[in-house]
């Protein structure tokens, strides 16, 4: 679907409920209500680290039942590790507020990006911000595919990457999601929103 098609749709929907429709939310595989270890059963994660971990950890990687069974976590995705809006803007947000996202109970709260898991560790050790938030890479991008959150940012020499997101997710079950329309900003997916949403 062509993003003026989809801008089309959005204004005659928005005319027809006489309010903003937000394509964000209907355009993805993902929505309230999707059980992520239903629609991607086999697919892992690899925990930030760096290359030395990763040798005598044997290239392990984290099973997503391992990171989402039986656990409240809010897990955020970004377009790339050392970009301007994920360093200065997307992550900052979650590190402001981890206390916060304590106080309401959540186990967990995860960055994830298409990165190899030493790139997302040397971004993570320079944000200060393993002691507040888990980093893990997407490598291959099969967790993102899987979710249908990925998005070519070939114009910006990215290539394919995940889209800007938020999600609020409790045994597995998504229970709020927010995509950016356009991932070059930080609204939905901010950590307010989704602080908002538990």
């Amino acid at each position: 679907m062509t993003p003026a098609l989809v801008k089309r749709l959005t204004k005659s929907l928005s005319a027809t409920l006489g309010t903003k429709f937000s394509p964000s939310f209907s355009f993805t595989k993902l929505s309230t209500g999707t059980d992520i270890l239903s629609i991607a059963p086999n697919v892992s994660l690899q925990k930030a680290r760096s290359w030395d971990e990763g040798v005598a950890s044997n290239f392990s990687t984290t099973p997503l039942i391992h990171i989402f069974k039986d656990k409240k976590v809010v897990i955020f995705g970004i377009p790339g590790a050392f970009t301007g809006v994920c360093s200065e803007e997307h992550v900052p947000t979650y590190m402001d507020n981890i206390d916060k996202f304590k106080a309401k109970g959540v186990d967990a709260v995860i960055c994830v990006a298409i990165n190899d898991p030493y790139t997302m560790n040397e971004w993570a050790v320079k944000l200060q911000g393993k002691d507040a938030i888990q980093f893990y890479g997407d490598f291959g991008g099969s967790f993102h595919n899987s979710l249908k959150l990925v998005t070519d940012l070939s114009n910006v020499l990215l290539g394919t990457r995940s889209e800007r997101w938020s999600a609020y997710v409790v045994d597995g079950m998504i229970k709020a999601l927010n995509v950016e329309e356009d991932p070059s900003v930080v609204t939905v997916s901010a950590a307010q929103t989704i602080l908002e949403q538990i």
